[in-house]
């Protein structure tokens, strides 16, 4: 016996949680399932110090029993409609930070085109550095080698093009594993650490004691 939350949601799930490891309940159970709540038997389970058991059961014939022997705390919450998950720090929202501040990639650099349409699939941003050249830049959360060989396909086919070579290739990514970093050496692809929040305004590096 121990102090113990226990949750009940209104698709019928339950879940029972210690004051640890939110990331996972101890027990739980899924829907479909249903919930009998009864007192505790005054000649057994009463005698044992419980006053309520709960009885769990789903259409597979599992089955959790919860026995109860004090109430702590007992509410009820109406959560209303499920707004969803929005997620911040996507993809879309880094590369339409990087097309506002192209100075990120060095000075004198302006965007072309977001979405440069190729026949392969757009390439996420399209720049002129300093000295008037493209640049395809691909933009990711996480840099790996798929990302590095999917720029590489875009570049080959934008340097078949006269109006636009030569074009030189960045990836640009809050995180770029090494083995993504050795790939794009070979394929002659420059590689970008972006700061997300200071994009957005949030962090300045020069506030930074490390």
């Amino acid at each position: 016996m121990a102090n113990r939350l226990i949750l009940l949601k209104a698709d019928g799930s339950i879940s029972i949680h210690a004051d640890d490891r939110a990331y996972k309940p101890l027990n739980w159970m899924n829907p479909p399932c249903r919930l009998t709540r009864r007192p505790a038997d005054p000649d057994a389970e009463a005698e044992a110090g419980l006053v309520a058991v709960w009885e769990v059961a789903n259409t597979a014939d599992d089955r959790l029993v919860i026995s109860i022997a004090e109430i702590l705390h007992d509410s009820c919450h109406e959560l209303g409609v499920d707004p969803g998950l929005v997620k911040d720090g996507v993809e879309a929202h880094l590369q339409a930070l990087l097309a506002e501040n192209p100075e990120t990639f060095g000075p004198g650099w302006t965007l072309v085109r977001r979405e440069y349409p190729t026949a392969v699939g757009p390439v996420d941003l399209l720049f002129r550095d300093a000295e008037g050249a493209h640049v395809a830049v691909e933009v990711k959360r996480r840099g790996e080698i798929d990302g590095v060989e999917q720029l590489a396909r875009y570049l080959e086919l934008m340097n078949g093009d006269p109006l636009l070579r030569p074009v030189q290739g960045v990836l640009a990514a809050q995180q770029i594993k090494p083995q993504a970093k050795v790939v794009a050496a070979a394929r002659n692809i420059a590689c970008v650490t972006v700061d997300y929040d200071a994009l957005r305004g949030i962090d300045h590096a020069e506030d930074r004691l490390f």
